[in-house]
């Protein structure tokens, strides 16, 4: 260590490591601070110092011409990093960030390697120390280096030298090091560079005329920094490198990110308790305590000041136990476990997820460098009062008011930009209404790179959600693509990119004719038609879409339902059902009307071909579905449809009262006669039955005759059909599947011809006297008892139920 620069090694984001940077930073008072960062953001250092600027921070930089290219530099309160910072601007120093600057890093690894994000001590990627702590941990005989640095670094005050603990590390880090100097196979390429671009930026802060420099680094580097080759050494190993056009600028950060070890995080496992450790020097412990006695009371859990006495005396009796000097996390969870949470590993994880790890979310000034678009959306926040938070929180808006109605449209055009903010839910409280409509919101760290990703579309959120729109029409690749991209720009309100979107479906819609295709893009279209009524939208555009969808769907279904695979038909089945509903919000009957349907009752499709030609899309609709109901395998594979759309169609039909229960007994009687095939009834039954099975329940011909035909299935057949029969009864709501095994275990279940009032078969007196002997000898009767005053009860047939 030179008598003018100072270097201390610190482990990124480390309350010990913090607290020890302020003391040493106070028993040196420097003239000029270095600190390991890219140098990009030293224009933008002194925001530090704002008022506006709260941590958890980052600095994010990216390339200007691809900003998918982002990195990030986090900074929590206890970042020692960030106590440097501080201690600079408010000291009114010069402070420089002297890691190898981002331009060069990306142009080289696509990501900058001094990112925080692998081990938390500057760890280098690929030297051959896996983990420095680990190491010294080991060596010191701990198997948890964690814990082991905790104790001699987290939790120890600095003494009356600052100065001290960093030279133990730097020695310690040295011997670590021996055969990873610069030059040699063991340290990274990487590392070499930033650590010759470091040396450099010191030498640099020499000739400016600083005498007491302090350099903060990851405690990996100081022996890199130490001893000092030739300039012409590092220039040799920095010239020529590349580089691309960057920009940085100050974002908000979480806590929840700094403790994810991948991505944008920074390893962290606990930085809520981090925080607190830093922020209260002074019984740190009975301070957690009454934290997390407030947070479980906050959530009717009943917990006592005799709870925190008496977790606080646990904790410290745990930390006596196993050897630490104060108390940490393990123990003061394990004491919060045991006493305050009863043991309940449910209310322990509120504990981790609230404060162990925390929702903190930083705030940046508003002055900080943004892209337009950034500026924009943050207008929009302030304005409609929808505040960034990093806890996740629903929110139910009214479409009438129209307050909702713009925070609708800026969510929804946020997430055709790709920034999720806001995931549609459920609404609490069931509500039937198209006004409602329910969000939770969520902010994340690294939405900040997706507006910068999204500010090349325009420089206000509505702008470039058109452009984006118009630019996602031109590559859909589905016909349902299309028709989703519509729904989405009428509930985002962009009527400007709506007319190019709809010029692409209609010259997509007029081209596709897989029936499969057109109809997996209606429903999302009739969504649009009429749900945009409720945001006072114009969707006149696209009812001539939806209905010329809706005519041609009706036109090409039988054919498209024929010669269809097991899988195929299964996908044809959700098909109809999305279409049904579409169709009937497309065409709704008229209020108190009766059903549109000119087919007298049981009439066949020969009739049903009679009649007038249908003039709604729901007449059109059901003409499709009668058409596909009569396509009996009967007629040959290529004309025949299967089963299960035969009877997903007779039941669409049923449901809509465009055929009575006898009709669709009738068919019900004919598929399931001996006739048929036992595969082929069981999948129309599955169609059949398929969203609920109550009818069941009110129509006993109808369970008459299921049952009728469950029993007379051969036993050999009826083995190949129990997957199918087991997933189309478990589908049925419990108490439906409950009282039709009580009907079934009652006796047997009347089907067609069997009327409600026949009289049951006549008892035959000769054929139950033959078996009274056989009974008595059963029931250790005399051999001959005398007959029962009344006669037996015959004992009915054994039968397969279809319950």
């Amino acid at each position: 260590m030179s008598a003018d620069v100072t270097l201390l090694g610190v482990r990124h984001h480390g309350p010990g490591s913090a607290r020890a940077v302020a003391a040493a930073l106070e028993q040196l008072r420097p003239d000029a601070v270095l600190i390991e960062g890219p140098p990009e953001a030293d224009p933008i250092v002194a925001l530090a110092g704002d008022k506006g600027m709260k941590p958890p921070v980052a600095l994010l930089a990216h390339v200007v011409d691809d900003p998918a290219k982002a990195a990030f530099w986090p900074f929590a309160v206890f970042s020692p990093e960030w106590v440097a910072v501080r201690h600079a601007v408010d000291h009114d120093l010069p402070v420089r960030f002297i890691d190898l600057p981002a331009a060069h890093t990306f142009a080289l690894t696509g990501v900058p390697s001094g990112v925080p994000g692998g081990t938390s001590d500057g760890t280098p990627g690929g030297g051959s120390v896996g983990d420095p702590i680990a190491a010294l941990a080991a060596a010191a005989g701990h198997d948890d280096p964690e814990r082991w640095w905790e104790d001699v670094i987290e939790h120890r005050a600095p003494g009356a030298d600052a100065l001290a603990p960093f030279a133990a590390v730097a020695e310690a880090m040295t011997a670590l090091r021996e055969d990873d100097t610069p030059g040699t196979g063991g340290a990274s390429r990487r590392d070499v560079l930033r650590e010759a671009y470091m040396r450099q930026q010191i030498r640099a802060a020499r000739r400016a005329g600083h005498r007491r420099i302090a350099v903060v680094c990851g405690a990996w580097h100081v022996p890199a920094l130490q001893s000092m080759p030739t300039v012409a050494h590092d220039r040799a190993l920095l010239a020529g490198l590349p580089r691309l056009r960057t920009e940085i600028t100050w974002v908000p950060w979480t806590h929840r990110r700094l403790s994810q070890h991948t991505g944008y995080g920074a390893g962290i496992d606990s930085p809520g308790w981090y925080h607190h450790l830093f922020t209260s020097p002074d019984r740190p412990i009975a301070r957690w305590m009454t934290g997390v006695a407030a947070l479980l009371r906050a959530e009717d859990h009943p917990v006592s000041s005799a709870h925190v006495i008496e977790s606080v005396r646990l904790a410290e009796a745990l930390a006596a136990m196993r050897g630490r000097p104060l108390a940490g996390l393990g123990e003061s969870m394990d004491a919060v476990r045991s006493v305050m949470c009863d043991g309940s590993d449910v209310a322990l994880a509120l504990v981790h997820e609230r404060l162990v790890v925390g929702d903190a979310l930083g705030e940046v000034p508003e002055d900080a460098p943004a892209v337009p678009l950034q500026r924009d959306l943050a207008r929009l926040q302030r304005s409609l009062r929808l505040k960034p938070e990093a806890a996740e929180r629903d929110l139910v808006l009214d479409l009438r008011k129209e307050l909702d109605v713009s925070r609708s449209r800026l969510l929804h055009r946020l997430r055709m930009l790709g920034i999720d903010w806001g995931a549609p839910s459920r609404p609490a409280v069931h509500s039937t209404g198209t006004f409602r409509e329910a969000w939770r919101l969520r902010w994340e760290p690294e939405f900040a790179v997706r507006v910068v990703e999204a500010a090349h579309w325009g420089t206000t959120v509505q702008d470039a959600a058109c452009a984006r729109a118009a630019d996602l029409a031109a590559g859909a690749a589905e016909l349902a693509d299309l028709t989703t991209l519509v729904e989405q720009c009428l509930l985002a309100g962009l009527t400007t990119a709506l007319p190019a979107v709809m010029r692409v479906l209609a010259d997509r819609a007029a081209l596709d004719t897989d029936v499969a295709h057109l109809a997996a893009a209606l429903p999302a279209l009739v969504r649009a038609l009429r749900y945009g009524d409720v945001r006072a939208t114009d969707g006149s555009a696209l009812e001539g879409v939806a209905r010329g969808l809706a005519e041609r769907i009706s036109v090409g279904l039988p054919p498209a339902c024929t010669g269809l695979d097991t899988d195929g038909a299964a996908a044809m089945r959700a098909h109809l059902d999305a279409v049904h509903t579409a169709v009937a919000l497309l065409s709704p009957r008229p209020a108190g009307g009766a059903p549109q349907d000119d087919t007298p009752s049981g009439a066949t499709q020969d009739t049903q071909d009679t009649q007038d030609t249908p003039d709604t899309p729901a007449d059109r609709w059901a003409g499709a579905l009668h058409a596909l109901a009569a396509r009996e395998p009967s007629a040959g594979p290529a004309t025949g449809a299967p089963g299960l759309l035969r009877g997903r169609a007779v039941r669409l039909l049923l449901d809509d009262g465009r055929l009575d229960s006898d009709e669709a007994g009738r068919r019900m009687g004919l598929v399931l006669s001996r006739a048929g095939a036992p595969a082929d009834a069981a999948g129309w039954i599955e169609g059949f039955l398929a969203g609920g099975g109550a009818l069941l329940l009110h129509d006993a011909r109808l369970l008459g005759l299921l049952d009728d035909w469950l029993v007379g299935v051969p036993g050999d057949t009826l083995v190949d059909l129990l997957p199918v029969l087991r997933r189309t009864f478990s589908a049925l709501e419990a108490g439906v599947r409950r009282t039709i095994g009580e009907r079934a275990a009652a006796g047997p279940l009347r089907a067609a011809g069997h009327p409600a009032d026949a009289e049951p078969a006549a008892l035959d007196e000769a054929r139950a006297d033959a078996a009274l002997p056989v009974l008595a000898l059963l029931l250790g009767l005399p051999a001959h008892a005398p007959a029962p005053d009344r006669p037996l009860i015959p004992r009915q047939p054994d039968r397969r139920r279809a319950g």
